[in-house]
């Protein structure tokens, strides 16, 4: 998975279409999540399309399956485990997910059911990653 500031420098010298693309590509490029994970337990609330996060936990460090039935939300998924996939629990728990995801101005760039549920889905990772920190 490619960090989150190759992708910005990638991101910020593109036109809109293209951040679109982009944002495909980054979803194509998720580790494979099997159906049988796609439940009502691992489904993310609130999102217009139907989005799941499948957290597991190696060696002290956070790594999420996820998945989505739409291209661009599935972009979007990709772009919010950048920021957080393999790193440890207790960095997740206090890290600042959506200052880290503001230089992509996703709120200006896509329509609103697209970014409504990505608060959502910052919460659940980092109620996972608080859980794995309290022990």
């Amino acid at each position: 998975m490619r960090s989150l500031a190759d992708i910005l420098e990638e991101y910020e010298f593109l036109d809109p279409d293209e951040r679109y693309r982009l944002l495909i590509e980054l979803g194509r490029e998720l580790e494979e999540m099997p159906q049988a994970l796609k439940t009502d337990a691992t489904l993310v609330r609130g999102c217009s399309a139907s989005v799941w996060v499948y957290p597991t936990e190696q060696q002290g460090k956070l790594h999420f399956l996820a998945d989505s039935n739409a291209a661009i939300t599935k972009g979007i998924v990709g772009l919010v485990l950048s920021a957080v996939q393999d790193r440890p629990a207790a960095e997740v728990a206090t890290m600042d997910v959506a200052a880290a995801l503001e230089p992509f101005d996703l709120r200006n760039q896509l329509s609103s059911n697209r970014t409504q549920g990505v608060p959502n889905m910052i919460a659940l990772i980092k109620e996972h990653a608080a859980r794995l920190v309290a022990g």
